[in-house]
């Protein structure tokens, strides 16, 4: 699975950098993240608990930063486990660009599933994909400028809407494994 896109968020690049290696700020912009945990300078451990219908389950994940250069851009690596639903790992880059008062965050990433999670189909990675991407933005720009930002931020681009921000591409592709692999199998 690869993924590539862009997001413009309405507030300077050095505040979103700060942002994006705030464990708080994202532990709230994630949806199910129970904790984000920093294990060393440059790996940290997450725990997430994703419920789709009566189905819960948790998730737990590593992802490790390398490639730093504060505050333009980084690459991540990730992997996940949730026990006999699955596993996720993989890569991002992520980059950082003033844009007047506004960050241009643009972002690829490479993945790979296993168990459950190998048998969804692609209509429905793009649906979810795009759905998380846009719940993730929404509360990231709202965190960071306020209500009002978070309705006006510009959309993702790219061949497909998927979760961008530095380790948060990590995690939030892991929380997307995660809603995959409570999905019946076709």
């Amino acid at each position: 699975m690869e993924m590539t896109g862009e997001q413009l968020i309405p507030v300077p690049q050095a505040e979103v950098w700060r942002a994006l290696n705030d464990p708080e700020v994202l532990k709230a912009c994630i949806p199910g993240c129970e904790t984000i945990e920093k294990v060393s300078d440059n790996e940290y451990r997450i725990l997430i608990t994703a419920a789709v219908g009566p189905v819960k389950a948790k998730f737990t994940g590593k992802l490790v930063l390398s490639d730093l250069n504060p505050p333009n851009s980084y690459s991540l690596s990730f992997e996940g486990s949730g026990g006999a639903a699955g596993f996720g790992k993989g890569g991002a880059q992520v980059s950082l660009k003033a844009e007047g008062a506004a960050t241009r965050l643009t972002y690829s990433a490479k993945a790979s599933v296993g168990g459950k999670l190998a048998q969804v189909g692609s209509r429905l990675i793009d649906g979810v994909a795009r759905k998380m991407a846009d719940d993730f933005f929404t509360a990231f720009n709202e965190k960071l400028a306020g209500p009002a930002a978070a309705g006006a931020a510009a959309p993702a681009t790219g061949k497909r809407r998927v979760h961008p921000a530095w380790w948060v591409a990590g995690a939030l592709l892991f929380v997307f494994l995660v809603y995959l692999a409570l999905q019946p199998a076709h």
